[in-house]
């Protein structure tokens, strides 16, 4: 719930804002195309996406909860995984199609939560943290360059772990759209009652 006393410069925001800067510098290393640089942007996306789960959590433990951070929070979200998702579908290693699933469900509900934010604001169900999870664990397995840094068959399979994760992360995405989309349905429908 949020808090209007709680101030907009805030630690939760701050963190919201500052994984929003480094979305452009992680882009940025990978495209760099060295070992070096995409190992960077590993870490630099898996702090980013550990900023995600503490932001949160600050925000509701301290009641730091604004309307910025509820705005702010998942745009900073989806520009981190979708733009990594688009980096590893541009190197190979994930099949643009799951890439595209994923973009068009995760863009459109945005757009959902948006339009129905005036009627009700629905909460994230456990299954769409555990979207996020397998979202940002298998982008996680496949930005790491282990082709550069383990022998080629450990690479091979450290890219299929992730690869299945992802498999996981596309069904838990779609079917966690459609539930949403379920429930937006029903609100709309009681408050025409």
């Amino acid at each position: 719930m949020v808090n209007p006393n709680a101030p907009l410069f805030n630690i939760a925001n701050v963190l919201t804002i500052g994984r929003i800067i480094l979305v452009p510098i992680f882009i940025w290393c990978y495209l760099h195309g060295s070992v070096g640089y995409q190992v960077a942007a590993t870490i630099i996306f898996f702090i980013a996406g550990a900023t995600d789960q503490l932001d949160g959590y600050l925000a509701r433990r301290h009641r730091l909860v604004t309307n910025f951070g509820k705005i702010a929070d998942p745009i900073a979200d989806k520009a981190l995984v979708l733009s990594a998702m688009i980096l590893v579908s541009a190197a190979g290693l994930l099949p643009w199609w799951v890439t595209i699933v994923i973009i068009v469900r995760e863009l459109g509900i945005t757009a959902l939560r948006f339009v129905m934010i005036r009627k009700e604001v629905i909460a994230a169900s456990k299954g769409g943290k555990l979207k996020t999870v397998l979202q940002m664990l298998g982008v996680f397995m496949l930005l790491i360059p282990w082709a550069g840094l383990v022998s080629s068959s450990t690479a091979h399979v450290a890219e299929a772990i992730g690869w299945w994760i992802m498999m996981a992360a596309l069904v838990v995405t779609v079917v966690t759209g459609l539930d949403y989309c379920l429930q937006a349905v029903k609100v709309a429908r009681n408050d025409q009652r």
